[in-house]
This record gives structure tokens, sequence and C-alpha cells, in this order.
């Protein structure tokens, strides 16, 4: 059976993000002159979150320095800049992943600042940083975690280095649940006509430049790779020309992701190499969604999550087709590992 959509239930999972963003820009603003660097530290979605995170800072910050890990890599590499102008961020929507926990934990006893988003207060995460912003019970934590992370590095773009649209992301981050919501609905027939042409492929690229490589990555190796046990690989599209393009031919699969970023250039390359050689492809341009209520100033920013979740729409009905839900899992939660 479809894993249904319903409007009222989703938009109501994210009312804490949205009721916490004014704050998480305070927090940001708070802090904007106390640091030089930010860390992101986490694993899996929220990790490519700081994707999108890390770009907009390189993009618009001169003065901050940003680096992005994996939390086990960060505890093996042990950085030594870790002193009071560094801000740590980390993210878990269960708050109890464990590498993320260890990597907090670790983080206690030296002297940077540390902020956390989860869900709520008494998770192993939250009880192990200075600071937390939390989503509230969902089901839809990794929107709450962008809406959440995105306004206080808004916060601190806006104190720090004059970014001038800090009223345009907060009242767009209110907007986004319905954005999100809207996005889902009107993508839906067209998903499930993709997901009955696509059904029998077990081999799926997803490629996309810039931030937008958050959704291709999300879609193609947290959704379909970890539920639908399909060989789902993300590929960014400026690496895509040294090499990953020779797999393509009239056979091969593939999903387009375009944003409204700088590097949207890079992609409008892809898809014309694509069209070429192959008319199996998937093409989901943000310029194509109304995205209600954001800014224009903003639509590049939400880009990702906006296209992303109307894609994400192909799983659930690729999950009918192999008789296989997407809460499927063969080893995670399940063994050791």
């Amino acid at each position: 059976m479809i894993q249904g959509f319903y409007q009222d239930k989703f938009v109501g999972s994210l009312l804490q993000a949205a009721a916490s963003v004014d704050e998480a820009a305070r927090y940001g603003e708070q802090i904007a002159h106390e640091i030089d660097r930010i860390y992101f530290v986490s694993c899996g979605a929220p990790n490519r979150v700081m994707l999108g995170l890390q770009y907009w800072i390189e993009k618009f910050s001169p003065t901050l320095e940003v680096r992005r890990y994996f939390p086990a890599e960060f505890m093996d590499m042990q950085p030594p800049r870790l002193d009071s102008r560094t801000l740590v961020v980390l993210a878990s929507k269960s708050g109890t992943t464990t590498e993320t926990v260890a990597a907090a934990r670790f983080l206690q006893n030296l002297p940077c600042k540390t902020l956390a988003v989860t869900q709520t207060a008494e998770l192993p995460l939250a009880q192990s940083v200075q600071k937390v912003f939390l989503t509230g019970k969902t089901d839809e934590a990794y929107f709450g975690c962008f809406m959440l992370l995105q306004a206080v590095i808004g916060g601190i773009l806006a104190s720090r280095d004059q970014w001038p649209y800090r009223a345009q992301l907060l009242s767009s981050l209110k907007a986004l649940p319905l954005a999100l919501a809207e996005a889902v609905i009107g993508n839906d027939a067209r998903a499930a006509a993709e997901a009955r042409l696509y059904k029998d492929d077990r081999i799926l690229y997803h490629l996309a430049s810039g931030p937008m490589f958050t959704a291709a990555y999300v879609l193609g190796t947290c959704i379909l790779a970890e539920s639908q046990w399909m060989h789902s690989h993300a590929l960014e599209a400026a690496e895509f020309f040294h090499g990953p393009f020779e797999i393509v031919d009239h056979t091969t699969p593939l999903i387009l992701f375009l944003g409204e970023d700088p590097s949207r250039p890079q992609m409008e390359r892809v898809v014309r190499f694509c069209q070429r050689y192959t008319e199996r492809t998937m093409i989901y341009d943000a310029k194509d969604f109304v995205m209600t209520g954001i800014a224009p100033e903003i639509r590049p920013i939400v880009a990702p999550y906006i296209v992303g979740i109307a894609a994400e729409r192909i799983a659930a009905h690729l999950a009918v087709w192999h008789e296989q839900p997407l809460t499927t899992r063969r080893y995670m939660w399940k063994t050791e590992y």
C-alpha cells in the first residue's frame, strides 16, 4: 500500500522547529563575534544538511573558517583548533547516534563551544552539549534540523558579515513546512509514473551540484540504498566529467537535480550531456517549483529540500512496487556493526 502523505500531520510535525527559528537566529547573532571557525560533525542525512550550510558560509563569509566531518573521522583526527573560538555543531534525529554522541562527549572537556539539534531534551546528545535546539518528536527531523541550523547560521552571517537577508530567511523558514507539503502534493502523480517506469531498475544514479547534492545524497543513499537495497549512487556534477560519465549509455537511469545557486551551470552541462546519450533521465529543477512563502533571495538555500522531498515520492511508490516498505532494514539497528 502506498505510503500516504497528510499535509496537516506533516506541517504539524514541524511546528516546534518553526517556532524556534527566531531563537536560533538570535543565538547565532549572540555568538557571531565570539567564534572564528565552525566545525560541523554528524553522520548520514544531518551531515548532508551541513554540506549546504558549509556551502553558504563559504559563499557569504569572508571571515569564518568552516569544516565538516563525520564523527568517527573527527575523533580519530582530533583537530588541534578546538579552542574557545571554535563552534562545533552536531545533529542526530534519534539523539542516540553512537558516533555523534561519542563526539559530543569527547568535546566536553575542551574549551570549544558545542551546539546540537535533536528531538527532545532527555536524549543523550542533548545532554552532552552546551546549547541544544529541539525539533520535538517528529518523523521529519531532517527538515527541522535544517530549519534550526540554517537559522543559527543566518544569525551569525547577519551579525558578523552584514548578510542582508536575515528577515527573509526567517520568514521563509517559517513558511517552509507548507512549501514542502505543496511540493509533495504537486509532484505525487509524476513520481508515481516515474516509479512505474523505473521499478525494475536496481541501479540508479543521482547527480547534483553545490548544495543540491544534499537532495541527491539523501534520496540516493539514505532512502533508496538503505530501504530499497538499490545500487543507488549520488555523484557530484563537478566530478562527473572526470570519470563517472563513462557509465552513461542508453540503458542508464539518472535523476538530475538542478538548483538556483551559483553551481547551476555545472548541472546544466551534465543535463546536456545526459540528454545526448540516454533518454532515461528524470530532471528535477528547482525553477519548476512555486515555493509559496519563500523569499526570492532564499530560494537557492531551501531548494534542496523542496526538490528533494518532491523526488522522495518516487521512493514511496517504488516501495509499493518492490513490496518493501521504506522502514525495511537488513542490518541497521538489527545486528552488530
